[in-house]
């Protein structure tokens, strides 16, 4: 092609191709993405019953503020509940990337170290001293079995995010658990 008939026509593919990002055409969104192969059995079920577990913390963490009038109490929950929300939004961001299913099998299933709605009910009729015994225990609990876990997963995992993510949760929690002091009994 002589190069006087080269250049309109890569004007008009170019053209063609600036209208398709314009807002009057209609947006196609993108294919979703492929799982990823990377991920292993270990990190997926990791992922899984973190995501379980830590929703399942979320609503005793909501109660502090009306239940407890402890400030030392009040300050360690603020401190697990902005360590729980970020875990959260990281474990399901590799949820996805995982591919995983929508409906978490772990959700709801009684394990060590898991809030349960029983629990949250119980804590919800207590207040002060006697919620923040419930609170102490509860979250103890759920820091000491997320370390377990997060143990299990830098050892047996293979995905490099999940890894990660599992070594940066044992950091979190075990600086975490001096602070919250045993329950008194």
């Amino acid at each position: 092609m002589p190069r006087r008939t080269l250049a309109p026509a890569l004007v008009l593919l170019m053209a063609g191709l600036c209208a398709c990002d314009s807002p009057a055409s209609p947006a196609v969104p993108p294919p979703p993405a492929a799982p990823s192969t990377s991920f292993g059995g270990t990190d997926r079920a990791w992922i899984e019953i973190n995501i379980a577990m830590n929703e399942e913390l979320t609503p005793l963490l909501e109660l502090v503020g009306e239940q407890s009038r402890d400030n030392a109490v009040k300050g360690i929950a603020s401190q697990v509940n902005d360590v729980n929300v970020r875990d959260l939004t990281e474990l399901r961001a590799l949820h996805d990337a995982a591919g995983l299913p929508a409906e978490n099998p772990h959700k709801g299933m009684p394990m060590p170290g898991m809030v349960t709605p029983e629990v949250v009910t119980r804590a919800a009729a207590a207040e002060g001293a006697a919620f923040d015994q419930i609170f102490r225990e509860q979250v103890r609990a759920h820091l000491d079995q997320g370390v377990k876990l997060a143990k299990s997963e830098t050892t047996a995992g293979v995905e490099p995010r999940t890894k990660a993510l599992a070594e940066r949760m044992i950091s979190d929690r075990e600086s975490l658990l001096p602070k919250l002091p045993p329950a008194v009994k």
